[in-house]
């Protein structure tokens, strides 16, 4: 196996607290903020998607690799607006109404924004009115339904529902404990992730095809 970049690494094994010092040191070193992004830290948290996907990895080492991703992006943020370097592509992402779970969604979330996607997290209980208007406001180019109750899958078609019926021109994602690839067929999304790792193939499958 290649070795990885020291912060890659980092990211990779979750090193929270030495990620900030390690973007420094790669922003002194005359690498810029774009780089580091795309060179170093998305490449960590591919690894991890996959490592994931595996079961190499649980969810508890993923959401320590995306905190540390997290602290990565803060050093970072600033600097990447300033150079006005943007992510190419947008998503809002949102538990469907009356479900609270949202370990699976944050993971996504986290997962996206390593794959340098901006992503607007509307939280859970997320009514199928919110998403649309969301939609409307931010124009991304991904929606993320989540449900971990089977209670709650008809609220994930009525959302699917609201924003075809106004015309919104947005791939849909959804994933899920009960949700499966039949059901999203079923209610018309674009696409289905069993998992946080497979959430960022799926979405940029999407991408590249609406490219």
């Amino acid at each position: 196996m290649n070795e990885q970049h020291p912060l890659t690494q980092a990211v990779v094994d979750g090193r929270r607290k030495e990620v900030g010092a390690l973007v420094t040191q790669c922003l002194e070193a005359g690498e810029s903020a774009g780089s580091i992004l795309e060179n170093r830290l998305v490449p960590g948290m591919m690894i991890v998607g996959e490592r994931f996907k595996q079961n190499e990895i649980f969810v508890p080492e993923m959401l320590i690799a995306a905190r540390a991703m997290k602290e990565a992006l803060k050093v970072l943020e600033p600097l990447l607006l300033v150079a006005g370097v943007k992510p190419e592509h947008t998503a809002v992402i949102g538990t469907v109404e009356g479900d609270l779970h949202d370990i699976g969604k944050n993971l996504v979330a986290m997962m996206w924004k390593g794959a340098n996607i901006e992503v607007i997290d509307l939280g859970v209980n997320v009514p199928a009115a919110k998403f649309v208007e969301s939609v409307k406001q931010h124009k991304p180019q991904l929606v993320g339904l989540s449900a971990l109750l089977t209670t709650t899958m008809p609220a994930m078609r009525d959302t699917v529902k609201a924003i075809r019926d106004e015309g919104l021109a947005v791939k849909i994602v959804i994933g899920g404990a009960p949700i499966t690839r039949e059901f999203a067929r079923e209610i018309g999304a674009d696409g289905y992730s069993p998992d946080a790792g497979s959430a960022v193939d799926t979405a940029i499958e999407l991408l590249r095809a609406t490219a």
